[in-house]
């Protein structure tokens, strides 16, 4: 069931046809695409937002390619829509106006790796998993992790400001890139930042670039951090009866002065769809924590994390992981929850918001409220470490899609009365714009409105994406 696309200008009829004739004359044919059936696959990310399929869509292969279809488009008056992986949750990469899409996926190398400053400069459509493989041969280690890592690219991790599970640990993606190069609306490209752990020179404008959703420049290089490879990793399962029980152990286990990489929970449902996935689970477990430790101190902190566990109430069994191809099982299993609990209903939404640590279980006591007042099924799994729950909403019936929209409403709204933010790791996008000001002032959207007139002052790139409609105020 695909959440409308909001309310935005659309091109002319002319406009288009001048902009489609203007790419082909200048790209050459082959890097565009116009034909309806090719352009529809291009209409949408791994959200529920439905989108327009694009008039045209532009396989950039370079740098050049990039500025030339940001010139096109505002030449002609045309949006265009930047897109990475198309893994998005929350339909940074949808269409919604028609226009261009202007795809990053072949810009895929990686064109530096300095071991001893502990460096890569990369491009855009370069797959984060494939990037983790390539710097750990070779010794290094970049952190970031989202879940959808074996097709997810950098450019949308950057666009993002993508996290995962090791981010209460190592940081989300601003904490790993240095530095950009960017091309704005009419085809300028900026470098930002610098190749250097310190440098303070102007504003800081990697830093307002990333998690700009692709609404303010289009990544064509990233210069990351990079950090030595960890001498040692550990993973721990730790089953509890209930899902309070493992919120209660996680902020144990980091009161007692672990610092783990990945700390993960899984509620009693989420265990169910693994269990149905045929993923062997104790039928005792009502709740999961996924603990992993790293470096040099990882078997003291490791069994620090079962003492601390085990003194838990609630806590059934400590089971540890005897080596990698066991621990590669465990999260394999992790990563797979998405898909396992899509099979659970013909239509689920996942929003991944944020609350204090010390919070988490008041805020899946509010979910529960919400769900058996509605009526409307439910899961959570998520960060544990960090408070970036996923909280999931499954139904069949399209009838139900009303209170599926007035719980993630009451789910927003206990977020950020919990002193929490609507988003951890999946942005704002379309589907989260509409509760953008139970968190945030009129002042401050107003002041991120002109940001944006700055850099796009014609509102062509990515246009519906984050700010809410002039006229609709939170449900």
């Amino acid at each position: 069931m695909l959440l409308n696309a909001p309310a935005v200008r659309l091109p002319s009829r002319a406009a288009v046809d001048r902009a489609r004739l203007a790419l082909e004359r200048r790209l050459g044919p082959s890097k565009v695409l116009t034909a309806p059936e090719a352009c529809a696959t291009y209409a949408e990310d791994d959200s529920d937002v439905g989108g327009r399929v694009p008039d045209a869509v532009v396989i950039a292969a370079s740098a050049d390619d990039v500025a030339t279809a940001l010139a096109i488009a505002d030449e002609f008056d045309v949006p265009i829509t930047p897109r990475a992986g198309g893994t998005g949750r929350t339909g940074g990469a949808v269409p919604v106006a028609g226009g261009i899409v202007l795809a990053t996926h072949g810009m895929a190398r990686v064109k530096e790796i300095d071991r001893a400053n502990l460096v890569a400069v990369v491009e855009p459509g370069v797959v984060t998993g494939e990037f983790h493989a390539m710097v750990e041969r070779e010794g290094l280690f970049y952190a970031p992790d989202p879940n959808s890592l074996d097709s997810c690219c950098i450019g949308g991790n950057v666009a993002e400001n993508a996290g995962g599970p090791r981010a209460f640990k190592y940081g989300v993606t601003r904490d790993w890139v240095l530095g950009l190069q960017a091309c704005l609306v009419g085809g300028r490209v900026v470098r930002t930042g610098k190749r250097t752990v310190k440098g303070v020179t102007g504003y800081d404008v990697t830093a307002l670039l990333v998690g700009s959703e692709g609404t303010l420049a289009v990544f064509t290089e990233a210069t990351l951090r990079l950090a030595r490879k960890p001498a040692s990793v550990f993973t721990a399962l730790v089953l509890f009866t209930h899902v309070r029980a493992a919120a209660g152990g996680a902020s144990e286990i980091i009161a007692a002065g672990v610092v783990p990489r990945c700390l993960e929970l899984l509620d009693g449902a989420t265990l169910d769809a693994v269990r149905g996935a045929g993923v062997a689970v104790d039928a005792r477990a009502g709740a999961m924590l996924l603990v992993e430790v790293d470096g040099e101190a990882a078997e003291t902190a490791l069994l620090r994390v079962g003492e601390v566990a085990s003194a838990c109430p609630g806590c059934i069994d400590v089971a540890v992981a005897q080596d990698a191809s066991q621990r590669d099982r465990l999260w394999a299993a992790r990563r797979m929850l998405s898909k396992a609990t899509r099979k659970l209903a013909r239509h689920k939404l996942s929003e991944d918001v944020v609350v204090p640590r010390t919070r988490v279980v008041d805020l899946l006591d509010r979910a529960d409220d919400l769900c058996a007042k509605s009526g409307v099924r439910h899961l959570a799994y998520g960060h544990a470490a960090d408070g970036n729950i996923h909280v999931n909403f499954l139904w069949d019936d399209d009838a139900e899609r009303h209170a599926v929209d007035q719980a993630i409403y009451g789910l927003m709204r206990a977020t950020v009365e919990l002193g929490g933010t609507l988003t951890g790791e999946h942005g704002i996008g379309v589907s989260k714009a509409p509760y953008l000001r139970l968190e945030q002032s009129e002042e401050l959207i107003s002041l991120q409105r002109r940001i944006k007139q700055v850099f796009d002052p014609k509102d062509l790139l990515n246009p519906g994406k984050i700010f809410p409609d002039e006229g609709h105020k939170a449900c």
